[in-house]
């Protein structure tokens, strides 16, 4: 049987398994395990065990609990209320200031956490609520935590950008970087929307003339102020030099923890377990998901797959442009089914050879790829995001919260055609402080 054949056939199956609900690690290992025996024989289980967990010995990994850990933290405190709150005190003369503080809350938390349904759930429990009182609109309620939330898979500390240098081979360091300006570009692109769609409709969240005091300003910074210093401390550490991005994530999610104790009284058992159990069980499922994406990469690559893939599309003799128009409309669909780590982890290693020899830099492409991944958790049918917002206003119609995501989509969208006539955006801070370099 042809390696094209055989592509095919693997291809219908995993789109198949991926879309009927069975867990991705399950799934993706059974296929792997499936098609070694069935097209190389019982002899290609002897490397299964060794190549699971050798998936799992990295140093890069420790970093992914970490980071899970200062999310559990952060998220099981009112840290995101008292960060919306402080923010809406100062941006509440804005047309839209209420969801402009909202987006602004879930850059800053995303830069905390590093996870996209905590930065959604911990912003959007305080968020949609508060902006529906003041007579917001469901679908601009809804759709901005939507988008908001998604930021945290592009802004830094991020797992997406861990799992892809993992894949890829390239500099997590550098990705972080790259993910700095790129994220707050996307962040005004929401603000500017947010601030355009309100002005021209009108409306006024405020009563005439209404005012915060200086006073009233200020005594909303000092519960924040310590998160937005180990977000410095964490930044610095890594872009720096100092430490690696296990270590300062070690770092920032011990500070985080001792923080959530200390500020806002944490301090019960049930409270640490809570905050321990969520950690362990988000970093297993990722890990068990990334050991399983190693088994099934060896699988293609074993039938040449990978090999044949990439020939095919460098035969195509199209423009590089063409070429990346065609990898972003292939990842776009892939994130209407799959999950974001399972894409990054199956994908990765097969487009990385196609766009380096097309010239393009991997780092940029990380940003381009992640992008990507935020359309589909603000897109059914997995667009997780969605329905955390629709746990949190359940009487706010499904098809209602997806109306309101789709300006923040097409922000998503100008953002890539941005980044692609500009790409220093990406890699511009990353060369700069860490010299000239490719991943």
């Amino acid at each position: 049987m042809s390696p094209a054949l055989q592509g095919g056939i693997v291809l219908v199956v995993t789109l198949l398994m991926l879309v009927s609900g069975i867990p991705v690690a399950f799934g993706l290992g059974a296929i792997a395990l499936t098609f070694l025996v069935t097209f190389q024989g019982f002899d290609a289980l002897h490397v299964v065990a060794e190549t699971y967990w050798s998936g799992l010995d990295e140093f890069t990994l420790v970093a992914i609990p970490m980071f899970v850990m200062m999310g559990a933290a952060i998220g099981s405190s009112p840290a995101g209320k008292d960060l919306y709150e402080a923010l809406d005190r100062w941006l509440y003369r804005l047309p839209g200031g209420l969801v402009v503080s909202n987006l602004g809350a879930c850059a800053i938390f995303a830069a905390l956490t590093g996870s996209s349904p905590a930065c959604c759930a911990a912003i959007g429990k305080m968020g949609i609520p508060e902006m529906r009182k003041r007579g917001y609109p469901d679908e601009v309620a809804t759709g901005s935590i939507c988008a908001g939330g998604t930021l945290g898979i592009l802004i830094p500390p991020s797992v997406t950008f861990i799992l892809y240098g993992i894949a890829t081979e390239t500099s997590i360091g550098r990705l972080f970087i790259a993910g700095i300006v790129s994220g707050l570009m996307l962040t005004g692109f929401f603000m500017i929307w947010t601030v355009f769609a309100i002005s021209r409709s009108g409306f006024k969240s405020h009563a005439e003339g209404f005012r915060y005091s200086w006073k009233e300003k200020f005594s909303s910074l000092p519960k924040i102020a310590p998160f937005l210093i180990i977000i410095a401390g964490v930044m610095y550490a890594l872009y720096g030099g100092i430490a690696t991005p296990s270590e300062a994530a070690g770092v920032g999610a011990a500070l985080c923890l001792i923080l959530a104790i200390g500020i806002y009284r944490l301090w019960s058992p049930a409270q640490i377990w809570h905050i321990l159990r969520d950690t362990m069980r988000e970093s297993v499922m990722i890990l068990t998901i990334i050991a399983a994406a190693v088994l099934f990469g060896y699988m293609l690559t074993s039938l040449y797959l990978t090999q044949t893939l990439a020939q095919g599309i460098a035969d195509l003799h199209v423009n590089k442009w063409v070429l990346m128009f065609l990898i972003n409309i292939f990842l776009l669909v892939c994130g209407f089914f799959i999950p974001p780590a399972a894409i990054i982890l199956m994908t990765s290693p097969i487009l990385l050879p196609i766009i380096t020899a097309a010239g393009f830099d991997p780092i940029w492409f990380g940003v381009i790829l992640t992008i990507n991944m935020e359309i589909g958790l603000i897109h059914p049918p997995v667009g997780l995001n969605i329905y955390i917002v629709n746990a949190i206003a359940p009487d706010v119609p499904l098809a209602k919260v997806m109306w309101g995501t789709l300006p923040y989509v097409l922000c998503m969208f100008l953002a890539i055609i941005v980044l692609c006539f500009f790409p220093e955006i990406a890699t511009w801070l990353p060369d700069h402080l860490m010299g000239p370099g490719k991943g």
